[in-house]
């Protein structure tokens, strides 16, 4: 019988982590001087492995560009956790803050460095309720 390998359990899962890379996050006609193509792996490899990082289509902030989304764990939701979107995220200083906050534990498990407070954006109901489902 072949075994599966074990997989993140409830408890375990890491947080996940969603990269607009729609009509304008991701354009260089729209900001210039940013490395697009490389911003998804640059936050993978600073993630080394600790959480998935996946691109999404448009998620209709476009005036925010470009869009991070870091949702919670299971144990950071079940501690409070909410998932943060982050707005203007630029630069690898902003990818690496990102990512030393998910190493640590992430929303509802760890404060995120206070400078990922100058990033924090609010979007509509109908806009978050779209990425989580």
């Amino acid at each position: 019988m072949i075994k599966k390998p074990a997989g993140p359990t409830a408890a375990t899962a890491p947080c996940r982590v969603t990269v607009c890379r729609g009509c304008c996050c991701g354009d260089a006609a729209k900001i210039p001087g940013v490395d697009h193509a490389g911003q998804i792996p640059r936050l993978r490899a600073a993630l080394d492995g600790a959480a998935p990082v996946r691109a999404s289509e448009c998620l209709d902030v476009c005036d925010q560009a470009n869009v991070v989304v870091v949702q919670p764990s299971p144990a950071g939701r079940a501690a409070g956790g909410r998932p943060v979107w982050l707005g203007l995220v630029n630069d690898d200083e902003a990818l690496a803050d990102i990512a030393a906050w998910i190493r640590a534990g992430g929303p509802g498990l760890a404060e995120p460095p206070g400078v990922l407070d100058l990033y924090a954006i609010k979007v509509s109901r109908r806009v978050r309720e779209g990425l989580e489902s």
